[in-house]
């Protein structure tokens, strides 16, 4: 997940304000206008572009009467990790290892169905993490193996 589209999005309050109240349940999007007092599609936007950047995710459910309403939820815990100090600024998102592939859940939980490029791109990209990691580990033993001699 791009650290700057994060602060993007927590920079702006009604946003934060949106975050925080799907802390405690999903909601649909009268409700978030109600409670927020923002008019409906000043929140559809908030939640859409929150949405597409992977923080949220939306399911339909059905009601007694009329047609289903789409609830909004959290998608995932997402942790930021900011040091500010003389001569250095260090900005990380952690855990973000999957969040690509989380983004592209959501894509596709959506009815978007023009991802496959987009998933094969990830599975090359996490083999070629995965042969890194295995080059690292072999390395580290075989230096393990000569100090040990």
């Amino acid at each position: 997940m791009d650290l700057e589209a994060i602060l993007d999005v927590m920079g702006c309050k009604t946003r934060r304000d949106i975050i925080n109240l799907l802390t405690d349940e999903p909601r649909f999007v009268s409700e978030i206008s109600k409670e927020l007092e923002v008019g409906q599609k000043a929140i559809i936007e908030h939640l859409r572009a929150m949405e597409e950047l992977g923080l949220l995710s939306s399911s339909f459910q059905k009601i007694e009467r009329g047609r289903p309403r789409k609830y909004y939820d959290i998608s995932q815990d997402i942790q930021i990790q900011i040091f500010i100090g003389p001569g250095a600024i260090k900005m990380n998102v952690i855990g973000q290892e999957f969040s690509e592939l989380h983004t592209l859940e959501g894509r596709i939980h959506m009815g978007e169905t023009e991802v496959t490029e987009e998933l094969q791109k990830l599975i090359k990209k996490y083999d070629n993490a995965k042969k890194h990691a295995e080059k690292l580990l072999s390395d580290l033993e075989v230096q393990k193996d000569k100090t040990s001699q």
